[in-house]
């Protein structure tokens, strides 16, 4: 049901003239910038967000830290975890910053 929810997100925020990439390849970087391979985001959008889709009963801290690791790992700072598998349509944003707030 995944890549779904991925088609029908993707092909809605295009008709709003949003810039989407499905199953991007995002490289990603050690600590040191050593370059260690790829992970496919399945929606990249406007260059500067990852969205991971789920279709789970519920999140688990397992689908958090996925998230968190793309965004640590490929140099991305705004993550949404979007779940539609719950019977309430489930949103989070995740954000990764050096920046104090």
């Amino acid at each position: 049901m995944e890549k779904i929810y991925e088609n029908a997100l993707g092909s809605r925020l295009r008709k709003l003239g949003i810039e989407v990439k499905q199953q991007f390849a995002l490289t990603v970087f050690d600590e040191d910038g050593t370059i260690l391979g790829e992970y496919f985001a399945d929606l990249y959008i406007e260059e500067r967000l990852i969205v991971e889709l789920k279709a789970g009963r519920t999140v688990v801290d397992e689908h958090v830290a996925q998230l968190l690791g793309y965004l640590r790992s490929s140099r991305v700072e705004t993550g949404l975890l979007i779940n539609f598998g719950a019977p309430v349509l489930s949103v989070k944003k995740y954000l990764m910053t050096d920046s104090p707030i």
